[in-house]
């Protein structure tokens, strides 16, 4: 399943610079990044268009801008994305609008005729609540889902579907990657509903600002999480439309793991937060452990080149940059 099927030989993607490349969701954490990604990389077609210029959401729409763009490939970052309490509040739109969208992208791109190779972007909320650790690909529908974003994930889950079945019954070269918890410029800092890296380098550095004497982190710290730099994903994206071309999805990890406890410790060395890191452990844990098997990956031969801490320096950076002198 994993193998190069006949009619893509491996490496056209990066000798073909000149293809047009759609890449959907461009504005977001996961579509800006892999924008930056091509064109560094030299790329000199890419087509991008805010949701005001093109709603996706619309299958006419989408239908009619496929026809006349025509790209070569398309990458598809756009989605409706939350945390608990927007996946809680707004569960229609959830499963709607991403349902919507991935549905209009992948026709759209088998019945304009132009299509190469397209590659669909997941989430490893994909996988039931109670997966084996490290959560092998196999994992997928072998349990039930984490209720809190079920929506959510059962439209990913039926974009991987999607790409199999337009795979199996039109030969359309459509991949999924499901990528671990991610990183970096760009990401959502909202106070409310951000996940746990941006929400601990926000609170880290409003309390820095403000002289705190404390920052208080739910539960004992003890969890283990795996995090991305968005960079290493966008590579991954790259490699895997010139390398892959299997029925399967891919999982895209660090492969390392790290406690809360850690990563807040960390967090607040690159802030610069001289206060106490003091713990509740009154509030709740969390799963004890989320790592994603990203061993099929590795064993292609990519892996992740942004330790940690550096990618927490840059992407502090890009906060006081782009959301803080912007308050």
């Amino acid at each position: 399943m994993g193998s190069l099927d006949s009619d893509f030989s491996a490496g056209s993607f990066l000798s073909d610079k000149s293809g047009k490349v759609f890449v959907a969701g461009h504005l977001g954490l996961v579509g800006s990044a892999v924008h930056r990604r091509l064109a560094s990389l030299g790329f000199t077609d890419i087509v991008v268009k805010s949701r005001a210029e093109l709603d996706l959401t619309r299958q006419a729409a989408v239908e009619e801008f496929f026809s006349s763009e025509k790209p070569r490939y398309v990458i598809v970052a756009a989605a409706k994305v939350g945390g608990i309490h927007a996946n809680s509040t707004y569960p229609a739109d959830f499963i709607a609008c991403n349902l919507q969208i991935q549905t209009n992208i992948i026709d759209a791109a088998l019945k304009c005729g132009s299509v190469k190779k397209l590659l669909f972007l997941g989430s490893s909320c994909i996988y039931p609540k109670m997966a084996p650790q490290p959560i092998p690909e196999s994992a997928l529908l072998s349990g039930p889902l984490e209720p809190t974003n079920e929506w959510y994930a059962v439209a990913k889950i039926a974009g991987i579907k999607m790409c199999q079945a337009y795979r199996l019954q039109h030969g359309l070269d459509a991949i999924s990657a499901m990528p671990t918890n991610l990183y970096g410029p760009r990401d959502n800092f909202h106070p409310e509903n951000s996940h746990v890296l941006p929400a601990l380098i926000r609170r880290f550095h409003e309390a820095k600002v403000n002289d705190a004497k404390e920052v208080v982190v739910w539960g004992t710290g003890s969890p283990l999480r795996e995090f991305l730099h968005v960079d290493d994903l966008a590579d991954a994206v790259v490699f895997l439309m010139d390398r892959y071309s299997g029925l399967e999805h891919v999982n895209v990890g660090s492969g390392s793991e790290v406690t809360i406890k850690e990563l807040a410790e960390l967090v607040k060395e690159v802030v610069g937060f001289q206060g106490e890191l003091v713990w509740d452990k009154t509030k709740p844990d969390g799963t004890p452990r989320k790592l994603m098997d990203s061993s099929r990956l590795a064993s292609m031969g990519w892996t992740p080149k942004i330790p940690l801490r550096e990618g927490l320096i840059e992407t502090y950076k890009w906060y006081v940059e782009n959301v803080v002198k912007k308050q």
